[in-house]
């Protein structure tokens, strides 16, 4: 095979054994599909495919990286994995890694015309990967950084104890997705430095003057007070961050003085692998949208006999089915593909004259957008009327024990669909002060965004927030309507309302 593409049998031989027919049939339908995914100009990166049994494949979904480090949390996402999986409720049917060469997992247990589609479907994932902007960040040998994260953390356990550094993965894992997006903005500066100036210039405003010699004593000294007071004033106000900050698990890694030398590595490690992993929560709908459109295309001109034809069918028809209570990425991303592409290929007479498309720049179009954009941007500029109205999108909420439908309008849906994507899904949470009380406390702010925060959750949070900081934290919120501060100070939770 190509230097760009392996396949690996279920024995992780990667030479094919000559005998096992399914296997190398398996090895020449990615061959296909790879000359294929070029021929639509798409331009993966170099993907290498294992074959593993469904035990493996729930692992690594439950991890998210083979190799990652260990603890009970993703031991808990693999049971409840492979639990629905065993009982038909659900089934992973690919597992592939942003990467350089990407890997990708192909279940043991799908049928080979399962692994044919899903084979189609990576590449449209790998090429996104490798040209959307928001992954173009990523650090594409994750694989080994996570395998090297694992072996630091193993060290730390055997140097101090494995339900020592249980402890504190509990706590920093309860506000790992507590990050920020914007990961090119600079780190907070030191909140002294604008202040400082504006007191020096103050100063030679005042003692400085050419004319300073025909003002009287008393004037100075009144003058000299009235400074003294305003400087007073000033460290009265002065807080730390000077703005509010988002990305929480940074600011307690770099600001936090309780943390040993090992603690601030295990935060800076499980701060880089969340941040790996956030861009594919920036561009879900996106991602699974752009690689449905492609594995339809390429599948549509492998060589199919009719049994082949109605399992693909099947299967197509599973992966891309609506749903009534959530919103199906595949599904949703495949339909504005397509209709982005067919705006820009036969634009109608509006856009032609005022939008000034000239058309025949359809798949142009689509690869611009899927090198630019992210969901929210996706959704807000490309979810049209007519799209709303041909998926029949619509909100709705709970009232009095019954789900209804509050909405219809196809901008409300949109700017609703768009909303809720707001730090997705989890609550927005900023460091607002870190000396509150001039008692190094750290006040948090949630900013409700429409999405409330669990008290009885938050409050437990707290708990792990100060084995991290040391001292007392805080966190305001709104609860029924009213602004409330919930707070642990080492002993015991404590809440109140706030002006």
């Amino acid at each position: 095979m190509s230097d760009d593409l392996s396949i690996l049998n279920p024995t992780g031989d990667e030479k094919l054994n000559p005998d096992d027919k399914e296997v190398n049939e398996l090895a020449t339908a990615l061959e296909r599909c790879w000359e294929l995914a070029h021929n639509f100009g798409l331009d993966p990166y170099p993907t290498h495919f294992e074959i593993v049994p469904a035990s493996i494949m729930y692992e690594f979904g439950a991890y998210g990286i083979p190799g990652r480090f260990s603890h009970w949390t993703h031991g808990k996402a693999y049971y409840r994995m492979k639990t629905s999986y065993d009982y038909g409720l659900s089934k992973i049917y690919e597992l592939v890694i942003n990467s350089n060469p990407s890997y990708a997992f192909l279940m043991e247990a799908n049928s080979i015309w399962q692994n044919k589609m899903v084979i189609a479907h990576v590449l449209g994932h790998t090429d996104f990967f490798k040209h959307n902007a928001y992954f173009s960040h990523t650090n594409r040998q994750m694989v080994e950084s996570a395998g090297l994260h694992a072996d630091r953390i193993r060290k730390y356990e055997y140097e101090h104890g494995s339900q020592e550094v249980e402890k504190f993965l509990d706590a920093v894992l309860s506000i790992e997705e507590h990050i920020d997006p914007n990961i090119r903005v600079k780190s907070t500066p030191s909140p002294y430095t604008s202040q400082d100036q504006e007191k020096e210039k103050e100063k030679n405003r005042i003692i400085g003057s050419p004319y300073e010699d025909l003002w009287s004593i008393g004037e100075r000294k009144a003058v000299e007070e009235k400074e003294k007071e305003k400087e007073r004033e000033r460290e009265k106000r002065r807080k730390f961050p000077p703005s509010p900050e988002k990305d929480l698990l940074r600011f307690i890694m770099t600001y936090s003085r309780e943390l040993e030398d090992w603690q601030r590595d295990i935060l800076e490690m499980v701060h880089n692998e969340a941040i790996y992993f956030l861009p594919q929560k920036q561009t879900k709908i996106m991602n699974e949208g752009w690689a449905s459109l492609w594995h339809q295309r390429i599948t549509r001109e492998l060589d199919l006999s009719d049994a082949d034809y109605t399992e693909y069918a099947q299967l197509n028809a599973g992966v891309l089915s609506p749903s009534k209570r959530s919103v199906n990425p595949y599904y949703i991303g495949l339909k504005i593909w397509q209709d982005i592409e067919r705006r820009w290929d036969t634009p109608n007479e509006y856009e032609r004259e005022v939008l000034k498309r000239p058309g025949g720049e359809g798949h142009q179009k689509i690869l611009e957008v899927r090198e630019l954009d992210n969901d929210v941007s996706f959704l807000r500029n490309y979810l049209t009327k007519e799209l709303v109205d041909e998926l029949d999108l619509y909100l709705y909420e709970k009232r009095e024990n019954q789900w209804v439908i509050v909405e219809k309008n196809w901008e409300k849906v949109r700017d609703g669909l768009v909303h809720s994507m707001t730090n997705f899904g989890d609550p927005y949470i900023v460091v607002e002060d870190a000396d509150y009380k001039q008692n190094r406390e750290l006040y948090l702010k949630h900013l409700t965004e429409g999405t409330p925060l669990d008290v009885a959750y938050a409050e437990k949070t707290l708990q792990y927030l100060y084995r991290l900081w040391g001292r007392t934290v805080h966190i305001e919120t709104v609860s029924d309507h009213k602004k409330i501060l919930l707070s642990y100070d080492g002993r015991s939770n404590t809440k109140r309302s706030v002006g």
